[in-house]
């Protein structure tokens, strides 16, 4: 369970705190419909639920599946509001290059850490099933629009949703929720290559934490 719990600690540390998910602990359900129970101490930046006595030290290789991807809701409305007009062609390309920009961020640093990225079901195989949701890109690249930038603090936001599996047996091992956000500080302009770069930032440490946890995981399996 240690193992487990350290990779998931990891993950929701990488965050900035999201104001939905500085709930109490209170309000949160203790187990999920699936059986997995809440982590502690994860201070209230994410939610995450893992299988009692799980252990991730048996994994040597990934099955990453490419990640769904939504918006925030009323997300096209709100940028429809002013001069740009966002078509959904426009936003199934901004999915699309979203989750490409995951695979490829993940991907380095996997491989970058020693691990093999697998497409087949096997023992040391850990399925890493991942979604993007509240995607919320403040200055959308449009090839129709007008204009091309806009000013702003951040380039926006997004929340990562996770879910660890067995690739044999199919059974969760743990899930959890991750929200994170832009923001320099400094008023710049966004672009397409500042929302490239800004995806990247927030992606990063989602995937340093991942190979960091494994890590962490096989060392202290190898101790024992």
């Amino acid at each position: 369970m240690k193992y487990l719990l350290l990779i998931l600690s990891l993950v929701i540390l990488a965050s900035t705190p999201v104001a939905t998910f500085a709930k109490s602990k209170k309000e949160i359900p203790e187990y999920t419909v699936e059986g997995l129970k809440l982590v502690p101490n994860t201070k209230d930046i994410a939610m995450v639920w893992a299988e009692v006595g799980a252990n991730l030290s048996q994994y040597d290789r990934i099955y990453l599946v490419e990640p769904y991807v939504a918006f925030k809701k009323n997300w096209k409305r709100d940028q429809n509001r002013g001069t740009m007009k966002v078509s959904k062609r426009d936003m199934d390309r901004i999915k699309k290059e979203v989750a490409e920009l995951f695979m490829e961020v993940f991907t380095e640093e996997l491989e970058k850490g020693g691990y093999s990225l697998a497409s087949e079901r096997a023992e040391d195989v850990l399925i890493v099933k991942p979604a993007i949701i509240d995607l919320n890109v403040i200055a959308p690249d449009l090839q129709s629009a007008s204009r091309s930038a806009t000013m702003s603090e951040s380039a926006g936001s997004m929340t990562l949703y996770i879910e660890l599996y067995d690739s044999l047996t199919d059974d969760l091992l743990a899930k959890a929720v991750d929200p994170t956000a832009d923001r320099s500080g400094l008023m710049q302009w966004q672009s397409r290559v500042s929302n490239r770069a800004a995806g990247k930032r927030m992606m990063k440490p989602w995937a340093e934490a991942l190979r960091s946890g494994l890590d962490e995981a096989r060392h202290e399996d190898n101790q024992n």
